[in-house]
Formats: structure tokens, sequence, C-alpha cells
């Protein structure tokens, strides 16, 4: 036969829980409340029986008819009016043979008491003790009975049955019974609601849906081959996947604040993004003496700002992935600055062409392949890297297209470069450097910028000179220029960051970078770089 599984939803466990938590709650205050009430009973009821049955001893009718002939005539009337008025079960009076004076029971008066009554007489002291007697089981007290000569003559013993006491413990009972059923029925109430208001809060999901989510979010986190870091707004570390945790050498169930982190570039750059309400995009980050581009992408709840998540990917993974592209997109980047150059000169050579200049057009023509000649002979003789090679023709081109005059040293010489020195991480040191060499002096100069790339192998150093004529760099500055986000641009975006790479790029060949003044009048730039990289 199939078995059928019952399938009890989240806002039903709940229900049913906390309404069980509920009723055991009540259940367990009303039964030390009914134990409370019996012990209280019991004692006041011993108390009680222990009053009655003195009262009785020292009732002067029952103490003279003990010498009568009959005495149980005159007693029992009077037992009997003490046990009605008090609410007793038993008053029996007995004498020192244990012979019953009275009893509600008729026929059991002049027959022996069913209980002893050594203790009484021996000891001539009133007890209160539980035991079980004709009647039934009772809370009883004896006390001994004197004439008035003061010898002890009979026992007086009153008994409350406990049949009586059970009665009113239950009577107890029932009311606690009604008061408890209210908070019962408000606890009912209240666990609805409280469940509700728990299911709202997981979006109505179920225990196992959850589950799965979170199962489901943590593959695709740990799937993801970019690092992936997660922040409150108090720069706590609150998720991160399985790339984030090894780049930021942290483990992966500890929780701690960006301020602790050991890379202050990443610290810098995560505290800049921290509480953008707008993603940023491509941003250049130091960790661990690895270039990373984060990315990061604020978190909303209800319309309210709670934290940021970054991503991270290694420049080098994407230079190496990209390769490719990259060549591609120089070589675009080369066509173009000499699109745009050669326009201009086409322009110029149809205009001369137009006015019949034709002199001056070939002698444009001329001195432009020439020149065009010249330095793609140089560097191919020159410089025996493609990688270097390239960069520079990229710069010569650029520096057109700024207006900036960009000379070569031929007496340079870039010959003897072995096979592990790291061009691509050398690149990042010598466009940046140019770059900003080509924007220092085009924006302090105008048309008569100029920028001067020299550089050599001779020994065991490669060293490159970049000089410009823009405003050079004062001492203080020398310090600043490389902490990441300095800048002295006060256009676009992104910037501060390009000589805090170099700087890093450097350290990473084992090379040295110094800062001073230029023969051209700006500021010089010297690159030295050992051959052999560890």
């Amino acid at each position: 036969m199939a078995r059928f599984k019952i399938k009890i939803n989240l806002l039903s466990k709940m229900i049913f829980l906390i309404s069980i938590v509920v009723l055991l709650c009540m259940s367990i205050a009303v039964m030390i409340f009914s134990n409370m009430v019996e012990d209280i009973i019991d004692e006041k009821l011993g108390k009680q029986a222990l009053m009655v049955a003195k009262l009785a001893a020292h009732e002067p009718r029952i103490i003279e008819a003990f010498s009568h002939a009959n005495p149980s005539r005159t007693i029992q009337p009077i037992a009997e009016e003490i046990r009605e008025l008090t609410g007793a079960g038993y008053v029996v009076i007995g004498n020192r043979d244990n012979i019953r004076y009275s009893h509600h029971l008729v026929e059991e008066i002049g027959r022996k008491m069913g209980t002893s009554n050594e203790e009484v007489f021996e000891q001539n002291r009133s007890i209160v003790f539980q035991g079980t007697g004709l009647s039934g089981p009772a809370i009883k007290a004896k006390t001994p009975i004197y004439d008035a000569q003061g010898q002890l003559i009979g026992v007086s013993s009153v008994g409350f049955l406990l049949e009586q006491i059970e009665t009113q413990v239950m009577e107890y009972i029932y009311k606690v019974m009604y008061l408890a059923a209210l908070p019962l029925l408000l606890g009912g109430v209240g666990a609805y609601f409280v469940a509700k208001s728990v299911k709202r809060m997981i979006f109505g999901l179920e225990p196992e849906e959850i589950s799965y989510i979170f199962k489901e979010k943590e593959a695709v986190l740990e799937s993801i081959h970019d690092a992936i870091l997660a922040v409150d707004t108090q720069g706590r570390i609150v998720s991160m996947n399985k790339k984030a945790r090894e780049h930021l050498e942290l483990s992966q169930i500890e929780i701690t604040l960006i301020e602790h982190l050991p890379f202050p570039y990443l610290r810098a750059a995560l505290h800049e993004s921290l509480g953008h309400e707008q993603d940023q995009k491509n941003l250049k980050v130091l960790v661990r003496d690895q270039i990373f581009i984060m990315d990061s992408s604020p978190i909303f709840y209800k319309s309210r700002l709670t934290g940021t998540v970054f991503s991270f990917r290694p420049v080098s993974e994407i230079e190496q992935l990209t390769e490719e592209f990259a060549k591609i997109k120089t070589f675009s980047d080369n066509m173009r600055a000499q699109n745009h150059e050669y326009l201009n000169k086409l322009n110029l050579i149809y205009g001369l062409l137009k006015i019949n200049q034709t002199d001056k057009a070939i002698e444009l023509i001329s001195e432009e392949v020439n020149e065009r000649q010249d330095l793609l002979a140089f560097l191919m003789e020159s410089v025996k890297d493609p990688l270097i090679a390239a960069c520079l023709l990229g710069k010569a081109n650029r520096s057109k297209e700024l207006k900036v005059h960009f000379e070569i040293d031929q007496e340079s010489e870039l010959l003897n470069i072995p096979g592990s020195f790291d061009s691509s991480t050398f690149i990042t040191i010598l466009g940046n450097i140019i770059d900003n060499a080509l924007e220092a002096s085009s924006g302090e100069q105008g048309s008569e910028a100029r920028v001067k790339v020299s550089f050599t192998d001779i020994g065991k150093d490669i060293i490159f000179d970049i000089d410009d004529n823009g405003r050079g760099v004062s001492p203080e500055e020398e310090q600043k220029i490389f902490q990441y986000g300095y800048t002295t641009k006060n256009y676009g975006h992104n910037h501060g960051i390009g000589l805090s790479l170099v700087q890093n790029a450097v350290h990473l060949l084992d090379g040295q970078l110094h800062v001073g003044d230029s023969d051209l009048g700006g500021a010089r730039f010297t690159v030295i770089i050992p051959k052999k990289v560890a």
C-alpha cells in the first residue's frame, strides 16, 4: 500500500507549537496551584480538626457526662451538634478503654475506636495525622479529655474526610481552569498572528524552500569565478565566496570589519565605495601585490540602503583571457590615431594641390613618409620586445592627437631583454608614466608641449627616462603622487590610481622609481628594472 505523508506548512506548525507551549505552561501552572491548594487545605484542616477536638474536649457537659451511668446519652447529641456546626466528618468521644460514647453512625456507639489512642494517653498530648478509619481516609486530630481534678478520662477525636477535601480542591481547580481558559484562548490567537507575521517576514516561504534558496545562493556564489564580497553599512563583512576568501586571506566563517583587512589600498577603495547609492564600475585596487578591477553595487531593503556588494576581477586574468582582444584594441587605437592624423594631412595636401602648390604638397608627403618610416624603422631595430615597441608607437600616435611633440632618443637601445622578463607588467609602468607626461605637458604648455623618452639595457638593468615640460613635481608632492586616490586633475573620474599602480608594478618587478627635474623644464621619471626578475 502506498504511504501518504501529511505535509504541514510552517504557519500551521508555528500555531500548533505555540499553542502547545501555552497549553503546557497553563497546565503546569494549574498543577502547581492545585498542589499548593491541597497542601494549604491539608494544613488548614489539620489545624481546624485539632481546634474542634479541643472544643469538644473542653465542653463541660461532655466532661460531666463521663461520670453518668450512660455517658453516650448526653455526649452523642452534643458531639453531633459540634460536627454539624464545624462541618467535620465525625466527632468521636471515647473513654480510657477506647470505647466510643459518640459517633455519627449510631450503631458504632459502644464499640472500640478504629484507631489507637496510646500516643494521646501515654504522652498526654494532642496529635494531628492522616489515616484511615471506619469512615475512610481522613485528616484527624486527637486530644485528651481531663476531668475537674485534672485526671485523664478520655479522648476527643475529630476527622475531616479526604473525600470532602478533594471535593473542595476540585472546586478551586475548576475555578482556576476557567480563569486559565482566557489566557489559553488569547495565546492561541496570539500564536496565529505571530505565525502570520513571521511568515510575512520570510516572504511566505516554507523552511525547505528557504533551505533550498540558501543552498542555491551559496552554490551560485561559489561558482562565480570573480571574488564576491558583501558588506553592511557598518563595514562588517557578511558574506563572501571562495575566491574572496582566498584573495582576502579570511576563513570561511570569519566575520570581520573591513578596517581589519591587511590591504591599505583595498580598505581605502571599500570605504570610498561604501554607502554610495549608485553602482561604481571598473575601480582599480591593490590586493596582495595584485591589481584587481573592482565593481560595487548598493543593496536596498524597503528603499533603505543596507549594504554593498563588491566584485573583484584580477587584472592578470583579464589580460590573459583578453590578450587577443587587447592586441586588436591597440591596433584599432593606433589606426584611429593615424587615421585622424592622416586625414588632417590629406586635407592639407588637397588644399595645396587645389591652389597649385604641387612642390609644397610633394615636400609635405615626403616629410610624413620619412617620419613614419624613420619611427617604425627605429623601433624595429632598437626595441626587440614587440609589446614595448607597440606601446611606444601607440604613445607616439597619441601624442599627435594631443599636439605634443613626442621624441624618442635616437641613442636608445633595448636589445637584450631575457625571455623571462614580464613585459605585460612593465607596459603598465611605461604606459601610465608616458600618459601622465603627455597630459601634464599638454595642459601646461599647449602647442609647445614636449615629451622625451630615452632608454637603455646596457648592464644588468633596463632603464627608462621620461621627461616632459609640464609644471613638474614639487618636493612636497613626490610622496603624495604615489598615494591611492591622490590626483591634481579636477576633471573626469577614476583618477589618482595610475601612479599607485605604477609603484606597485615596479615593486612586483623588484625595480626602482625616481622622480626628479627634467632638462625640458618639467618632471623626469626614471624607471630601473633588473633584467632577471625573481
